[in-house]
């Protein structure tokens, strides 16, 4: 048993992006702090609606999938395939963007919490140009679990906490995903002390965004990406104060990233491409 450490620390940004929702950005604040297969964490979380109401309006993507986690409020995802859904809290949309996605995503509430995240997750070259594809997933149906000490939510893939273990709605065998994303949100009690077994070979990451823990002795950092080392088990201890933190684990994909804004691909030319596809109107016949 190889047990994981923390190795760097991400901190969290505070930025801007759609029409001007304010949010922080960890993973992907800069070309230099990706963590393979994962492009970008966002954090967002206000109780002032000038801080979230403008949404994000059309606007297109391609070459990478985007999941949406809510905790508090509603956000209603339109997009040119006639794809329409409401993610509220607790619950996830995953869009592979593929070949190209214009969507957009607005905020269904004009006052209270709008607090969630949004991850972006690379696809592989070899599927880069695979047809756009969407999904919501309800709070009731994400993947539920108590242990002892606490209680984890599986979004993606299969995650075990002390023993228990459960497989999120979104994950390889149904999807064919090459980096087989394990997305978790583990909510410790108070002094808590779980291990969680992980792949030797895949990446992974923890991101605290409420209360206080240690990675093995570690202090995990406040709303910044807690990047882990090599090994096969991460150990975790909540604080006086319980903790609340998203686990994120991937299959690196090794490949050259070429990104600009929106859409993510292995070359330049192939982005110069997207831009002409979505210039020129070619953009949504493609999806």
């Amino acid at each position: 048993m190889t047990t994981r450490h923390i190795v760097r620390v991400i901190e969290s940004q505070a930025t801007s992006d759609g029409a001007g929702v304010k949010l922080r950005r960890s993973i992907g604040s800069s070309p230099f702090t990706r963590l393979d297969p994962f492009l970008m964490l966002d954090e967002f979380f206000s109780d002032n609606p000038d801080d979230y109401i403008a949404g994000f309006p059309a606007h297109p993507h391609r070459g990478f999938e985007t999941v949406t986690y809510m905790l508090d409020g509603h956000m209603a995802h339109q997009d040119h395939m006639g794809n329409q859904g409401d993610v509220g809290p607790g619950g996830v949309q995953w869009m592979t963007a593929g070949r190209g996605v214009i969507h957009s995503e607005m905020p269904r509430q004009e006052s209270g919490r709008m607090r969630g995240f949004q991850l972006w997750i690379n696809l592989p070259a070899a599927e880069k140009m695979r047809p756009a594809d969407w999904r919501d997933v309800p709070a009731d149906q994400i993947a539920e679990f108590d242990f002892d000490g606490g209680r984890a939510r599986i979004m993606a893939g299969c995650v075990e906490v002390n023993g228990h273990s459960a497989t999120g709605p979104i994950n390889k065998d149904d999807n064919g995903m090459a980096t087989d994303p394990r997305f978790a949100d583990l909510r410790l009690e108070p002094g808590a002390s779980v291990t969680v077994p992980l792949p030797a070979d895949y990446n992974a990451t923890v991101y605290l965004y409420e209360g206080t823990a240690k990675v093995a002795d570690t202090e995990v950092p406040h709303r910044a990406a807690g990047v882990l080392s090599d090994g096969d088990t991460l150990a975790l201890t909540a604080g006086a104060q319980g903790a609340s933190l998203l686990l994120l684990v991937g299959r690196p994909l090794n490949e050259p990233v070429v990104q600009h804004g929106p859409f993510v691909m292995n070359t330049r030319e192939e982005i110069e491409q997207a831009m002409r596809d979505y210039r020129d109107g070619r953009f949504a016949e493609t999806g």
